[in-house]
């Protein structure tokens, strides 16, 4: 566990007020006000090769959180990515040197239009400020002001067929500079999928930066899907390619462990993991725990795409 005080933590409203003042500057000065946020301290990898530059002007997303936002330190070493580590604390160092230009995404599959989208394409979509809630399958937390796009907008471009039922993801593949891919306990690529009506809500987005600042390498550089209703591990990193089609998706956890990870994978306390509770989660950063919520508080926007479903069924 990343040890950081409750002090280190960048208030909300202190990092919302930052980003006011930083409107129509460049990315240099806020950066330099992110590392100052940050007291200072030594983050591993702050240096980013070229990826998606974050834009001066940013829109604010139309719901805030009245939570403290996670430190930038914890953010960016205290990371899940099987690519690099198993190891937390490990993944930061390991990916330091990791490539993230150029970069593309082959979007394609049940669509009338497929597309590849480099950076600069990435770039051209508006960027918004989403602080969003992270709830890990492991029952830990964080609150993390991403940057980033609807992800509906990209699927817009490729006009999916009416076929089209499900949004499969898929990230790098390259064991030389991933080295965990050379383990044998899991089906590489790692591959995510959401249904349509999930990636066509406005909450999922596909994050390019953090904190003000393009994404690092350990964050899922240089594109991450983020869908903040659902478990950590849906929300897939480094993303090269995304097709439209027909039948479900089976994820990377799904063929490993399925008694245990299922498709939909939405937070809810009344459903636990089979080896621990789902009910309470450890805020990364606080030092305690709180009650996890229904959809990790999305629940409004959300839970009618779940209807027709019963709320064992939202996690499996």
């Amino acid at each position: 566990m990343v040890k950081v005080k409750p002090s280190e933590i960048t208030p909300e409203h202190h990092y919302l007020s930052r980003r006011e003042f930083l409107k129509g500057m460049g990315i240099v000065s806020a950066s330099a006000m992110v590392l100052a946020a940050c007291r200072g301290q030594s983050v591993t990898s702050t240096a980013m090769p070229s990826a998606v530059k974050v834009p001066s002007t940013i829109t604010s997303t139309p719901k805030e959180l009245n939570e403290p936002l996670t430190s930038f330190e914890a953010i960016t070493n205290y990371n899940n990515y099987y690519e690099f580590s198993i190891n937390k604390e490990a993944v930061a160092r390991l990916a330091k040197d990791f490539p993230t230009s150029p970069w593309k995404i082959d979007v394609g599959g049940l669509v009338n239009n497929p597309k590849t989208f480099d950076l600069d394409d990435l770039a051209k979509f508006s960027q918004q400020e989403r602080i969003y809630r992270l709830r890990c399958v492991e029952a830990w937390s964080m609150v993390i002001p991403w940057i980033g796009f609807p992800l509906a907008k990209l699927l817009k471009e490729v006009e999916p067929m009416s076929n089209a039922k499900y949004v499969r993801f898929e990230t790098l593949y390259d064991p030389d500079q991933l080295p965990g891919q050379n383990s044998r306990a899991y089906e590489w690529p790692y591959i995510e999928g959401l249904r349509v009506d999930e990636a066509m809500n406005d909450l999922a987005i596909l994050s390019t930066g953090l904190y003000g600042k393009a994404l690092l390498p350990q964050s899922g550089a240089p594109v991450r899907l983020v869908v903040p209703w659902k478990y950590g591990f849906k929300s897939i990193k480094s993303i090269v390619k995304i097709d439209l089609v027909e039948e479900m998706p089976v994820s990377l956890w799904m063929a490993a462990i399925p008694q245990e990870y299922g498709f939909y994978a939405n937070v809810n306390p009344e459903v636990d993991h089979r080896r621990w509770s789902q009910a309470t989660e450890r805020r990364i950063g606080e030092g305690k725990r709180m009650d996890t919520l229904f959809f990790n508080g999305y629940a409004d926007e959300v839970a009618s795409l779940y209807e027709d479903l019963d709320r064992r069924e939202w996690y499996y």
